[in-house]
C-alpha cells in the first residue's frame, strides 16, 4: 500500500512539474519545437474536458470538478479495497488513472483550467499533457488486464472441463 501511495504522489508531482515548466517556458512564446514532423510543444489553457468539451462554461468547470472527484473516489475504492487491484497490472493501471485524474483536478481547482502542451503535428488532435498520458495508458492497461483475465478464466474453465471428461472416460 505504501508503494502505491508513493507512486501516486510521485506521478502527480511529475505532472505538476511539467505543467509549471510549461507555464514558465512555453506561455511567453506559446509554441516550441519538440519532435519535428510529429509533435510540438504548444501552451494551451483548457477550461473544458477532453477535446475542450464544456469549454467556456462556468458551470462546466464545477461539473468537471464534481465528476472527476467522484471518479477518483471510485478509483481509490477499487485500488485499496477490491481484490482485483491485487493484480500488479490492474494496480498499475489504477495508479496511473488516479494520478492523472488528480493532476488535472488540482489544476482545475487551483486555476480553473488545465495546462496542456503536447500538440501533434502529423494529425489534427487535441493538445494534451502528462496527466492525460497517465490516464490514457492507465485505461489501456486496465483493458489489457481485463482481456488477460478473461483469457485466463476461459483457459481454466477449459482445463476443468477436460479434467471432468477424462474422469468420466476412466469410469
Amino acid at each position: 500500500m505504501l508503494v502505491t501511495i508513493i507512486s501516486i504522489l510521485l506521478l502527480i508531482g511529475l505532472d505538476q512539474l511539467t505543467k509549471f515548466w510549461a507555464v514558465a517556458a512555453l506561455a511567453p512564446d506559446g509554441v516550441a519545437p519538440f519532435l519535428p514532423g510529429i509533435m510540438e510543444l504548444r501552451y494551451v489553457e483548457n477550461d473544458g474536458a477532453a477535446f475542450s468539451m464544456l469549454a467556456d462554461r462556468e458551470w462546466g468547470r464545477w461539473f468537471l470538478i464534481a465528476v472527476t472527484s467522484v471518479a477518483l473516489l471510485a478509483v481509490l475504492y477499487l485500488l485499496f479495497t477490491r481484490t482485483l487491484s491485487k493484480a500488479k497490472l490492474c494496480q498499475a493501471a489504477l495508479v496511473l488513472i488516479f494520478a492523472g485524474g488528480a493532476g488535472n483536478l488540482i489544476d482545475r481547482i487551483r486555476t480553473g483550467y488545465v495546462v496542456d502542451f503536447f500538440a501533434t503535428t502529423f494529425i489534427d488532435f487535441a493538445v494534451f499533457n502528462v496527466a492525460d498520458c497517465f490516464i490514457t495508458v492507465g485505461f489501456a492497461l486496465l483493458i489489457l488486464y481485463f482481456i488477460l483475465s478473461e483469457l485466463h478464466s476461459r483457459k481454466e474453465k477449459q482445463a476443468k472441463t477436460e479434467e471432468r471428461r477424462e474422469g468420466a472416460d476412466e469410469r
